[in-house]
């Protein structure tokens, strides 16, 4: 474990978000029991930010009660992450507790809606939002990651400790969400969060053989993707991941963009997208992540019911009968 000492660019991140980090930290301190909630369908950065701030809490705070909730990962659990708690009603009874949110923008992609009972309701995140939930919160759509933001204001808490564990954690998601540092949300505040990050012990090796992983169901998976995929006028890569086929290569919904950055470094190729047929009866839809060498496909993304960052972005269509216009939407962007 270490004291935390934050860097200058750190100090003046925390400077411009003081009120709001001193209002969560005393929700912290006042609230004895504390539930931390993310999004659905949850990436590197959302479980990695939410179990760094639960272990930064049980470290630091080791007499409060705290939960993390949310549906568990087809990949990521156990292999990366605990199995996510299984809380009962009961503790949400009396609302006297802390909630915290991370790394989700609209309020109807919080994993569980129990979030609403707290008395008071915090808030981390990067992604732009229609509905205030949070009495406190830290938004800041420039941060390659929600982990970026969560460990600036770790380490902006005089004399507090920041362990291996929690660094790990965010570590996780903030390589995750910055694509490796790719992404143009990467920024020197992000590499001094990674310095700070890296000054912990953690094995960074160890932590990107585990998150890269891969098994003979996901190569199989690639061959397809590489034998099936298209190309649009202007460099739009895309392919499509039907239920059947699905079903032949032995993945789910929440695999289908596992390969979607195959096309990140081709010539010609301007944006990619895998578009994933998610067979779910409550919100039948075909599920689509966006990536784009510079382009901003984030409007692109709102138009088509999703939305998210300049070159990484989510978006669905109702049934391959949008297909072509929605590529035609995406491929206007490099005409």
């Amino acid at each position: 474990m270490v004291i935390a000492k934050p860097t200058p660019k750190i100090k003046a991140y925390g400077e411009a978000h003081k009120a709001a980090y001193r209002r969560i930290l005393a929700a912290i301190k006042r609230y004895d029991r504390i539930a931390i909630f993310r999004h659905i369908k949850p990436d590197f950065d959302a479980m990695g930010t939410q179990m760094g701030l639960y272990q930064w809490i049980k470290d630091n705070f080791p007499n409060k009660e705290v939960h993390f909730l949310g549906d568990n990962h087809v990949s990521f659990t156990p292999r990366l992450f605990p199995e996510t708690e299984k809380l009962g009603d009961g503790f949400f009874a009396d609302r006297n507790f802390l909630s915290i949110v991370v790394d989700v923008g609209d309020h109807e992609r919080i994993a569980d809606p129990r979030y609403k009972k707290a008395k008071f309701v915090a808030k981390f995140d990067h992604h732009p939002y229609k509905k205030q939930v949070a009495k406190a919160e830290v938004v800041d759509l420039e941060s390659a990651a929600a982990a970026e933001i969560v460990a600036d204001f770790i380490l902006n808490q005089k004399g507090m400790i920041l362990s291996k564990e929690a660094a790990r954690h965010l570590w996780i998601g903030l390589v995750g969400d910055s694509g490796r540092f790719l992404f143009s949300s990467t920024s020197p505040h992000t590499f001094e969060i990674a310095e700070a990050l890296l000054e912990t012990g953690i094995d960074i090796h160890e932590i990107y053989l585990a998150m890269y992983e891969k098994n003979i169901d996901s190569l199989r998976s690639l061959g397809y993707v590489l034998a099936h995929f298209k190309i649009s006028p202007h460099g739009v890569a895309y392919y499509t991941l039907p239920k059947e086929v699905q079903e032949e290569l032995h993945i789910t919904p929440e695999l289908g963009k596992e390969h979607v950055n195959t096309f990140s470094n081709i010539e010609g190729i301007n944006a990619w997208c895998s578009i994933t047929e998610d067979p779910n009866p409550k919100d039948y839809c075909w599920r689509i992540s966006i990536r784009s060498k510079a382009k901003d496909i984030s409007g692109v993304a709102v138009k088509w019911e999703g939305g998210g960052h300049a070159q990484a972005s989510g978006a669905k269509i109702k049934s391959l009968d949008d297909l072509d216009a929605f590529i035609a939407d995406l491929d206007a962007l490099f005409q």
